[in-house]
């Protein structure tokens, strides 16, 4: 029995032709508690409702797999969840080309004053100025997964100089631990990682002070990632020239928070791997591994649940 959360309608006709003989029952948020008895697997299809599925979980009295369509999981490791034997995964690989391309659009944004440009055009105002070349500049890519890797080489394919840093040190990635040493000479520091214990409120006010100033911090990963104040204090204080944010501590980011005017600051509403297609890659991904669930085969990006992420062994 599949359960699937907020489906788009469009999309609930491809699920309920994939001929697996299983019985698929669509519920929004709320309807969750109630629809969960009996379901042995649930699709999570809209990522922010964690604390929908931690509420509901007591009525979850059958389930033994959890899809998510989003590649982070922070929001579904609750305590309940990590201690159950319920199989999580989610939709790695859907996002990786279009994130490292948006990150490539906002270094070029940053470099070129995209942003003031159209500002001026909007003004009706002639202004010659001198931009920047990103060949030759230094991106810190801080995730050492499939997204971090894509847009490493999507920034080192325009000439950017590239340090990856993930977890753990190996080839060609730098261990999480040397992240402080690398920021000095950090023209753009891209954060691509999940949202763990390890890595929540990483970027602050001492690590902002390490970057020089004419540095600019992009965020695709998860709002909790950085310490949005420290940040806002940057800026205004002429220590961090800019940023790019996808995400935020809180979503819809509010209407009096000082990003949306503050200047050298990108927002955009979490948007950055949502290129035309991804839902039906999104299903794509599912439906394969709802037929292996159903043959009883492994299934393809397992999360470990201990890490907070896919690890390299999973399919």
């Amino acid at each position: 029995m599949l359960h699937s959360t907020d489906l788009p309608p469009d999309l609930e006709a491809r699920v309920a032709a994939t001929d697996l003989d299983a019985t698929i029952r669509y519920a929004t948020a709320p309807q969750l508690a109630g629809s969960l008895p009996g379901a042995d697997a649930l699709l999570v299809w809209d990522f922010t409702i964690g604390d929908v599925v931690r509420t509901s979980w007591p009525a979850a009295d059958s389930l033994r797999w959890v899809h998510t369509a989003s590649a982070g999981v922070d929001r579904l490791m609750f305590d309940e969840m990590l201690t159950s034997d319920v199989v999580v995964t989610n939709s790695r690989g859907v996002f990786d080309t279009p994130m490292a391309e948006y990150v490539l659009g906002l270094v070029l944004a940053f470099a070129k004053d995209l942003p003031h440009t159209l500002r001026l055009q909007e003004r009706g105002e002639w202004r010659h100025r001198e931009t920047e070349t990103v060949a030759g500049s230094t991106a810190v890519v801080v995730g050492g997964g499939p997204i971090g890797e894509a847009i490493a080489a999507l920034l080192g394919a325009v000439g950017m100089r590239v340090r990856l840093v993930g977890r753990r040190a190996r080839p060609g990635v730098h261990a999480a631990e040397e992240l402080p040493a690398l920021l000095g000479d950090t023209d753009y520091l891209v954060l691509a990682a999940p949202l763990t214990e390890q890595t929540r409120g990483m970027v602050n006010a001492t690590s902002l002070a390490l970057l020089p100033p004419r540095a600019r911090l992009i965020n695709v990963g998860r709002g909790a990632l950085v310490v949005q104040d420290d940040v806002v204090e940057a800026i205004r204080s002429g220590r961090l020239a800019g940023a790019a944010l996808d995400v935020f501590e809180a979503e819809p980011l509010p209407a009096d928070s000082p990003l949306w005017t503050l200047p050298g600051v990108i927002v955009s509403p979490h948007m950055s791997g949502d290129a035309v297609g991804w839902r039906q890659s999104l299903v794509g991904l599912f439906t394969d591994n709802l037929a292996r669930y159903r043959a009883g085969q492994p299934l393809r990006n397992v999360v470990d649940k201990t890490h907070g992420y896919v690890t390299s062994g999973s399919l």
